[in-house]
């Protein structure tokens, strides 16, 4: 085998495991941002709702989820029992002040990353969908790096 060859071998071959203690933290915390990103997705959307109309209720949340009623009527249930929403007979679904303040920082997340993706040239609808599901997973430092990006491409 030529040493060309060898080289071209060498850059195909996968990259070299990483230690199994950063292994297990990538899962970890992977398997932390799919539990939260149903929560951070409902307290997001009843604040929409309750921003735009003064009302969230189970049939609008159902339909703007793509989900059942019965399915939200669930993980409304969940949401009350862990102190983020009350609910009130004939009323719908109102934030604590702990929702509100996971809904607010779920919806910047989401501006910021949304933001980010503008400036590298994703079209809008692209990004908004994308960013979707990219906020719950970014990191802290990723994130500030997205704002460190996205002001110095505005300057």
């Amino acid at each position: 085998m030529t040493n060309k060859a060898k080289a071209k071998s060498a850059e195909d071959a996968a990259p070299p495991l990483i230690a199994a203690e950063d292994h297990v933290e990538s899962f970890r915390q992977a398997r932390e941002a799919r539990r939260t990103e149903l929560t951070e997705d409902y307290v997001e959307l009843i604040a929409d709702l309750l921003d735009d109309s003064g009302e969230a209720r189970q049939v609008d949340i159902a339909a703007r989820l793509g989900v059942a009623q019965p399915t939200v009527a669930k993980m409304l249930k969940r949401l009350a029992d862990s102190g983020f929403i009350v609910q009130k007979p004939y009323r719908g679904v109102f934030l604590t002040q702990t929702g509100r303040e996971l809904a607010e920082e779920s919806r910047a997340r989401h501006q910021i990353v949304e933001g980010f993706l503008r400036a590298l040239g994703v079209s809008p609808d692209t990004a908004r969908l994308d960013a979707e599901g990219i906020e719950h997973r970014v990191s802290a430092e990723t994130l500030r790096a997205f704002e460190r990006f996205t002001r110095a491409k505005r300057a």
